[in-house]
């Protein structure tokens, strides 16, 4: 299950006040680009739309780095919304491993066994592998390079894991062979601006 689009921008807008910050407008930016994505790869654009808005709604209780993953998940399942919270925990890692993350660990135990037994039981599908592609173009000012973007993460974390890395370059080729078109024409990466109420 999945709130409506405009309950998921009220999450999100009540989320930002919780906590400010420039990964409101990432989380519109990666909604955007999902939507248009599953457009033209036979998805259902109105899930792909509100999973892209809220993967990091996590971030609505502070400033939190591996902690955003299992705030996210268990706050989407307490409401029910468990696509959501499945998308809140994969987002994080195309490679089902808690041990590729890249941030710093800044988890409970607890949390931390949380995701680490969630990812174990998780399957994949194109939704999460949506998502993790589009958080990997999706900047807080508009779409950005996938090179650029995994640059940027990596000058603030200090690393980015290799097989992360490979693997968002596939997910791209992969979502190109499904549209038939160039993944940055599909979003329309040169126009795009972030808009609070779409």
């Amino acid at each position: 299950m999945y709130p409506t689009r405009d309950e998921a921008n009220r999450l999100l807008k009540e989320a930002e006040k919780l906590n400010p910050g420039p990964w409101g407008n990432h989380s519109r930016t990666v909604a955007h680009c999902a939507e248009a994505i599953a457009v033209r790869s036979g998805l259902d654009s109105e899930k792909a739309y509100v999973l892209g808005l809220l993967h990091d709604i996590g971030r609505r209780f502070g400033k939190r780095h591996l902690g955003h993953v299992s705030d996210g998940y268990s706050y989407m399942m307490s409401l029910g919304y468990d696509e959501v919270a499945k998308v809140c925990l994969t987002h994080s890692f195309n490679i089902t491993s808690i041990d590729n993350y890249v941030g710093n660990w800044d988890t409970t135990e607890e949390e931390t066994k949380l995701i680490r037994e969630s990812l174990e039981k998780v399957e994949l599908d194109d939704y999460d592998r949506l998502i993790q592609l589009c958080d990997s173009i999706g900047g807080a000012e508009g779409v950005m390079d996938i090179i650029d973007r995994m640059s940027d993460v990596k000058r603030r974390y200090g690393a980015y894991d290799p097989d992360k890395w490979e693997t968002n370059l596939k997910l791209k080729d992969y979502f190109e062979h499904k549209m038939g078109i160039d993944i940055y024409e599909s979003v329309d990466k040169d126009h795009f601006v972030v808009e609070e109420d779409k």
